[in-house]
């Protein structure tokens, strides 16, 4: 498993914007696929976005279409989520994660490693 640390979450307006990242500890961080996962209050855990080990293939919740960018640096064993035109309703906890795998998954339980989470609040 690599261990993952989020940072960037924050409180901001509607229509506002913030960029996450998660840092990886592994010097395996471009064999994982990694993903974006968010959980808002009393919802359960649901997919945002996801990206394959080279970054040239990527996967988004209809939700976040548009708005939502994913990348990658694996020089930097870092992955980002560049969130625009932020809504009230995509305040959650934020969290990222890693899956030993050549394909993309956006379930929950495609995916063996998590970070601690970060909070995104959006104020309308």
């Amino acid at each position: 498993q690599v261990q993952l640390v989020e940072s960037g979450g924050g409180l901001v307006q509607a229509g506002g914007s913030l960029r996450l990242s998660c840092a990886g500890s592994e010097r395996t961080f471009s064999n994982h696929v990694m993903a974006w996962f968010r959980q808002g209050p009393g919802k359960e855990r649901e997919f945002v976005a996801a990206i394959n080990r080279s970054g040239d293939s990527t996967n988004y919740a209809d939700s976040v279409t548009g708005r939502f960018t994913i990348s990658r640096d694996n020089a930097k064993n870092t992955v980002y989520l560049q969130m625009n035109s932020l809504e009230p309703e995509d305040t959650a906890v934020y969290y990222c994660a890693a899956r030993w795998a050549l394909t993309i998954s956006v379930v929950v339980t495609g995916y063996d490693s998590w970070g601690q989470g970060t909070q995104v609040t959006v104020s309308s």
